[in-house]
């Protein structure tokens, strides 16, 4: 069996020339019949009247010598006529072209008042046998046989020629349909044809193409902003991997740098064992360090694939902020800062993912607070969400650098980055937790005054009123 063409718009026009193709055979079929009875009805009308004229004949004649004469007057110009009138006994009395009929037709027994078509000498024929009554040459009643038929060749022909100038017209209306099929599939299919020539052009270096949405057909439409939006994304992907490479090549450059030099030093010369010992301490600290950058980068991933465990329990946010205010308190008295916390708020969540989101805040909070400031905590449920703020007194974070604070291994600022030696991944990660659960998280930062926000949806069981 021959293979369907792979070609959508050839598929197109094939199916589009099919069904004009049946189109065109239905109507030829319908008119043609309607044509075929409506010529049946015009010769039953023309042999109706004919018997209707040879009744009217006989019924104001005798069977006399002019009787034949009259009927000779009224069939002139019939040519195409043939008319037989026979008595009781089966002798013809009167005929016209009797030629035109053949056995059957002259049978007695024939069926009378039914319409017959027959063939005789290469012609088509069309007849009516019926009954009339007339005086014979005595005035007495008699009843004759009447034999009536049409040379309906003519019309036969006209039929033909007919059909067959619509079965031409209908093979031409078909290639007509499938050439006007193929430009309209060709036209309608240029979307995806500038897909495909975008596609072949992507790589990881050229993903800002992005295909036209006004000329795109309504089908297609959907498919051309699906198909955007991919690219967005692959964009917006490979962006970001790019950006993760450069940073994290940058961020483990330094431990490995130490890592190097401190070893180079160790082994320049003989030492004691213990200058050996504060060597491999000092880089078991380095090694440390790549450790927690390397788990915070997995946790990360994990989380933006929607690997980490699932809300699965109610979460008192005020229980782990006073858990963490605990933690942290050595490290508050220590730089003078004291932390404060008010109000209630439950949340179905990870009770240790949320703990450590909330651990990143705090702990960035305190390293960025001033001597002898505080650390505001603030809880409060807002109609379906929760909401927690982290308000600290410090820095002030650029304006510019608010929307890429949540990036990885991004620092809002130098004067940030001296305060600790975090590899820039808190944040981050604070965002993944947040987001995971369904949340969403938002910063402020003016005249020193900075503000951390965390919106998650509130637990089933809490009442969304306000606290």
């Amino acid at each position: 069996m021959r293979p369907w063409p792979r070609s959508l718009t050839t598929r197109l026009a094939l199916l589009f020339a099919l069904l004009t193709a049946i189109l065109l055979v239905v109507v030829v079929l319908v008119q043609g019949r309607a044509v075929e009875e409506h010529l049946r009805e015009l010769d039953d009308q023309e042999l109706t009247g004919k018997v209707t004229l040879i009744k009217n004949l006989l019924h104001r004649a005798e069977l006399s010598e002019n009787l034949p004469r009259r009927l000779d007057d009224a069939f002139i110009g019939h040519d195409m006529l043939g008319v037989v009138l026979r008595n009781a006994e089966g002798r013809v009395v009167y005929g016209i072209r009797p030629e035109n009929f053949g056995e059957p037709q002259l049978d007695d027994d024939a069926v009378l008042d039914v319409t017959t078509i027959w063939e005789k000498g290469g012609k088509q024929y069309i007849g009516l046998q019926t009954t009339v009554d007339a005086l014979d040459f005595w005035s007495r009643p008699t009843r004759l046989r009447a034999l009536i038929g049409l040379d309906i060749s003519h019309q036969v022909r006209f039929l033909e020629q007919v059909r067959k100038r619509l079965w031409i017209d209908i093979f031409f209306g078909a290639i007509i349909a499938a050439l006007f099929a193929l430009f309209a599939a060709h036209s309608g299919l240029a979307p995806l044809r500038r897909m495909t020539a975008t596609a072949r052009g992507l790589s990881a270096k050229h993903l800002g193409e992005r295909l036209a949405e006004r000329d795109a057909p309504t089908e297609v439409r959907d498919l051309v902003i699906a198909f955007n939006d991919m690219l967005e994304r692959l964009d917006s992907s490979f962006r970001r991997l790019s950006d993760f490479s450069a940073d994290i090549a940058h961020e483990l450059r330094t431990p490995i740098s130490n890592l190097m030099t401190q070893t180079e030093v160790a082994l320049s010369h003989t030492r004691s064992p213990d200058e050996y010992r504060e060597v491999l301490a000092s880089n078991l600290e380095e090694y440390e360090r790549i450790a927690r950058m390397v788990s915070d980068m997995l946790f990360i991933a994990q989380a933006e694939e929607g690997r980490l465990p699932k809300a699965t329990e109610a979460v008192n946010l005020a229980d782990e902020g006073r858990a963490l205010i605990d933690f942290y308190e050595a490290l508050a008295d220590e730089k003078g800062v004291q932390i404060v916390i008010a109000g209630e708020a439950s949340v179905t969540a990870d009770r240790l993912m949320i703990r450590r989101a909330l651990s990143n805040l705090l702990s960035n909070a305190l390293r960025h607070s001033l001597t002898g400031s505080s650390v505001e905590i603030s809880i409060a449920n807002r109609a379906s969400l929760a909401t927690l703020a982290v308000k600290n007194y410090g820095d002030t974070i650029p304006s510019d650098q608010l929307s890429q604070i949540f990036e990885r291994f991004h620092r809002a600022s130098p004067e940030r980055h001296r305060h600790g030696e975090s590899a820039g991944l808190g944040l981050a990660i604070t965002r993944s937790i947040i987001e995971m659960h369904g949340g969403h998280i938002e910063v402020t930062s003016e005249a020193g005054v900075t503000i951390f926000i965390l919106h998650l949806p509130l637990a089933a069981a809490v009442s969304p009123a306000n606290t």
